[in-house]
């Protein structure tokens, strides 16, 4: 069966009901993600194959609690399904996903869609969570007073949409009827009577023991709680941290070990000339000094995995919701805020669920504050060579402690930079935060795995894309022109990257940086992690004999003063962020002038608690 010709399907649901996790589930890696046309909503799209070997393509539309928007994301779910956005067809089947614990809430939904007019399916997932709490719902009598089948799903298992997919295998069997057409204000239902149909869905299908403490409202009386909850997260925080260090040290050593030998027999077995230098300095150095820091940055993907599927993250957002709105931040903007610190891209694209423009601009404006995984290398590398491996209070390990303080210093300044903006705007007040809460469940171990792989990937594919063309741009601008004969000092001073940085050395000298520095800041703004392959490259070139040969943490920590560190990390902290991340800035606002004024004061912002870090640590005797 052709594209063209296959069924197209769209999920549709509440936010935190698993439907993304059931697309994951019947799509596997059969899918794909990229931006509805003129929107910057993300667009996933997979193809599922049912027990008979019928293909269908399924879409994940973005959740929302009813088809009256009030985001852009719950706007996109409504046109598509209204067939009103362009060069999007209109779904031939709803499967429509409920949270079956959550059924008073999740059922609104499903019968504003009915009146679209089209072919529906009711999914009740979380199915196992629900028969544990003791509720038992009637599916056949379900089924009637809908007019739609109903199927139960667990989507965290491996056949959890067997029977959605039985079911999905008689309907193309008897053929979908053709869909009617949309009214205007389909899917606007009066919320009256919407409530009371509800009420009587619920009396008629669903048989719920008394209202009691689950396990899920025990916990919450203790990781809710407006002190101990705040202890709860600090020390979670804390101890994912400590795990980056300390759990990737043996995969870090073994991937180092792997790379100089691969490094060692390039430059053993070419002659000396331009393209050795280029394979070992450029390649080798380069790339290499990047993908060493693979381990650490999925470990700290694991822990946001865990802490995602577990159904803690939106309780971290409801304990952050009054401090954050303290600051003028709306509560909603929590979870973008979260998701930055894995990358600020999807973390400014998920400010599309924030409804008013203030606390929207407010949150974009400082999400690049969050400590992205793409700064973990030059933490990392700078930590690992100028903080000592010692253990503190017998606990702590000093350097998870360092790396610890540097993601706080990145929170504070934004939470001081949202207090600074909102009070001198002075317009309106933050929205407060409504969201609930699902029920704790354990981590699926095939949601992680598969994760983990895609952000693998990701990491991969940038250091085989972008991070090795501007090594290899950056390896040409260090090594031409080659310094005459009777050059006095090292090499690369004498090329076009040695220059350039000589030109610029005066700006930065105030902060301690010197040319290479500043030679190795140049194609960070690309990419933060290429600064470290950056500077390998320009040490490589720029050291003499045996030092070539030596890690980069030692050499580091060899020519630079502790000030000069201390600085950098610092820098990091606040630098302008990547240009993926301005651009996104500007897709999101519409406007670049949003995006310079980011990296404006981003810049302003990085230089003056640099400079403030080089003077004080200098004052304080630290060489």
């Amino acid at each position: 069966m052709s594209a063209a010709q296959a069924p197209r399907l769209a999920l549709l649901g509440n936010p935190n009901c698993g439907k993304t996790a059931l697309f994951n589930l019947l799509t596997g890696h059969r899918q794909k993600v990229a931006n509805y046309a003129g929107v910057t909503v993300e667009r996933k799209q997979g193809w599922l194959t049912t027990p008979q070997g019928r293909r269908a393509q399924l879409l994940d539309l973005p959740g929302t609690y009813s088809l009256d928007p009030l985001s852009q994301d719950e706007q996109v779910t409504r046109d598509v399904v209204q067939g009103r956005l362009a060069g999007e067809a209109r779904p031939d089947l709803l499967v429509c996903v409920v949270d079956a614990t959550h059924l008073q809430l999740n059922l609104r939904l499903v019968l504003e869609a009915q009146a679209l007019g089209l072919p529906m399916v009711l999914v009740l997932n979380m199915a196992d969570v629900a028969q544990s709490q003791g509720m038992r719902i009637d599916t056949a009598r379900l089924a009637a007073e809908l007019g739609m089948p109903v199927v139960l799903a667990v989507s965290v298992q491996k056949d959890g949409a067997r029977a959605l997919l039985e079911q999905l295998d008689a309907l193309f069997t008897q053929g979908l009827a053709a869909p009617l057409p949309a009214a205007a204000d389909a899917g606007v239902v009066d919320p009256v009577a919407l409530n009371q149909r509800v009420r009587e869905l619920l009396a008629l299908t669903l048989q719920a023991p008394a209202k009691r403490w689950g396990l899920s409202d025990r916990i919450d009386r203790f990781a809710l709680h407006p002190l101990w909850g705040m202890v709860l997260l600090a020390l979670l925080l804390l101890f994912m941290f400590q795990a980056v260090f300390a759990w990737a040290a043996w995969p870090m050593d073994a991937i180092e070990a792997g790379i100089g030998w691969v490094g060692e027999q390039v430059a053993t077995r070419m002659s000396d000339g331009p393209l050795r230098s280029l394979l070992v300095d450029g390649v080798i150095a380069g790339v290499g000094g990047v993908l060493v820091f693979l381990p650490q940055i999925l470990i700290l993907f694991i822990f946001i995995f865990l802490l995602e599927d577990s159904g803690y993250l939106p309780r971290a957002a409801f304990l952050m919701d009054r401090a954050m709105g303290s600051v003028g931040l709306s509560g909603r903007s929590f979870i973008p805020l979260l998701s930055s610190f894995a990358c600020a891209v999807p973390g400014i694209m998920a400010t599309r669920t924030i409804t008013h423009w203030r606390d929207r601009w407010l949150t974009i404006l400082v999400a690049p504050l969050m400590t992205c995984s793409a700064r973990l290398p030059v933490y990392a590398l700078l930590i690992g060579a100028f903080i000592p491996q010692r253990t503190v209070g017998g606990l702590f390990n000093l350097q998870g402690l360092v790396l610890f303080a540097l993601y706080v210093m990145g929170i504070v300044s934004a939470m001081l930079v949202a207090y600074v903006v909102s009070r001198r705007s002075g317009k309106g007040q933050p929205t407060p935060l409504l969201m609930e809460l699902p029920a704790y469940r354990w981590p699926s171990a095939r949601n992680i795995a598969r994760g983990l792989w895609e952000r693998g990937l990701i990491f991969v594919r940038r250091v085989g894309g972008i991070i090795l063309a501007l090594m290899v741009l950056l390896w040409f601008l260090s090594s031409y022109p080659a310094a005459p004969e009777g050059f006095t000092g090292a090499a690369v001073a004498h090329s076009f990257a040695g220059r350039l940085g000589g030109v610029l050395e005066p700006l930065f000298a105030p902060l301690g940086f010197d040319w290479r520095i500043v030679v190795a800041l140049i194609p960070a703004m690309a990419a933060r992690e290429v600064v470290v392959a950056a500077l390998g490259t320009v040490y490589a070139l720029s050291a003499q004999g045996e030092q070539v040969h030596e890690a980069l943490g030692a050499l580091i920590a060899e020519q630079w003063t502790l000030p000069t560190a201390l600085a950098l990390l610092v820098w990091f902290v606040y630098a302008p962020q990547c240009v993926a991340t301005l651009a996104a800035v500007r897709r999101e606002t519409g406007h670049w002038r949003h995006a310079l004024g980011v990296a404006a004061y981003l810049f302003a912002l990085a230089y003056l608690m640099a400079w403030i870090t080089y003077r004080v640590a200098g004052a304080w005797g630290a060489t």
